[in-house]
């Protein structure tokens, strides 16, 4: 019986983990269109500064990375990816940050 209530159980576990996906890729879209990141960034290619994807790449497994890249977000960064320096974004909220963060780290998906 119990085994019958899991199995069924399963495939809306999945469903809720699929829709939960897709509202913080929405959530994250738009804290990047209120912010203005977009202007230098797309999702999977190199605009001014390089696409989230190869962010996402760059930082997959390294623990330290979240800490690192809300910093370079918060206050801009310089040299990471070649002579062009990321301006400071002190405007965006740390909550902000945190979910485009959690984003990159699961690997932005789209």
């Amino acid at each position: 019986m119990k085994f019958t209530a899991i199995a069924l159980c399963a495939p809306l576990l999945a469903f809720a983990a699929t829709a939960n996906a897709q509202a913080d890729t929405a959530q994250v879209k738009d804290i990047l269109n209120k912010n203005a990141c977009l202007a230098c960034h797309a999702i999977d290619h190199k605009v001014v500064g390089p696409g989230y994807t190869d962010i996402a790449a760059k930082y997959k497994g390294d623990p330290a990375a979240a800490a690192q890249l809300a910093k370079h977000i918060k206050e801009g960064s310089s040299g990471v990816w070649g002579p062009i320096p990321m301006p400071a974004n002190a405007g965006i909220s740390d909550a902000d940050i945190k979910v485009v963060v959690d984003w990159l780290m699961a690997g932005a998906p789209q």
